[in-house]
């Protein structure tokens, strides 16, 4: 689980002691956090307690059941992905689910392999989500990319530049082609904007020097922002 975050936090909830036994120690044997709780009410308490990457929820549980679980989680104006896992298969059930907020619903009994899929599709979905949605950024040694601002530390940068650092940070590690920025930045390609795109490249790369970040040119294809050890 790597690619989704180093330890995710996952509340799991489910009335069949059994069930989430196997289910919880299936999961931790890949590096998940798992918090296991047999009833809503315990399950709320917890949810309140840390912040969880996913909710896996049981409809049948005691003393509050899935369905008001998942409505008090989005009546506190969270949108942490939960998953139902459920043996029931009424199509009010299921509706009820969505309407309330839920991910994904799923039947019990289900196969694990295809469980996990689920599980790190919904991740990564959400990852993405939060990273495309995210506007401020550490470079590391204290040093802030604030996108909204545009502000690089102290230094107030021109609008192409930080627009070409947020397009950069929001993909770091992975190269964006060269073609892609220019029509963001520019609506097309040309010498001339091919030209002023290597400007601003080397006035970013001179701007992060006290940063943990630089900019790589991958030959051929375009930049890459990448993290030093």
């Amino acid at each position: 689980m790597a690619e989704i975050l180093d330890q995710t936090r996952v509340l799991l909830c489910d009335s069949n002691a059994a069930f989430g036994i196997l289910l919880a120690d299936f999961l931790r044997r890949l590096d998940f956090d798992v918090e296991l709780c047999d009833n809503g009410e315990d399950g709320l308490t917890q949810f309140k307690k840390r912040q969880y990457d996913m909710c896996l929820l049981d409809i049948n549980l005691p003393d509050k059941n899935g369905f008001e679980l998942l409505d008090d989680i989005r009546k506190m104006g969270n949108d942490t992905p939960v998953v139902f896992l459920t043996e029931r298969k009424a199509n009010e059930d299921i509706l009820r689910a969505y309407e309330l907020g839920c991910d994904d619903y799923i039947f019990k009994p289900c196969a694990m392999d295809i469980l996990l899929c689920k599980i790190r599709a919904i991740l990564r979905r959400t990852q993405l989500s939060k990273k495309n949605n995210e506007v401020e950024f550490d470079l590391g040694n204290g040093i802030r990319f604030d996108s909204v601002r545009q502000v690089l530390g102290d230094l107030q940068l021109p609008s192409r530049e930080s627009d070409l650092l947020l397009i950069l940070c929001r993909n770091s590690n992975r190269i964006v082609e060269r073609n892609l920025i220019l029509r963001a930045l520019w609506q097309q390609e040309s010498y001339f904007t091919g030209r002023s795109l290597c400007v601003y490249v080397n006035h970013l790369r001179k701007h992060l020097a006290g940063t943990r970040v630089h900019i790589m040119n991958v030959h051929g294809k375009g930049y890459k922002l990448v993290y030093d050890d």
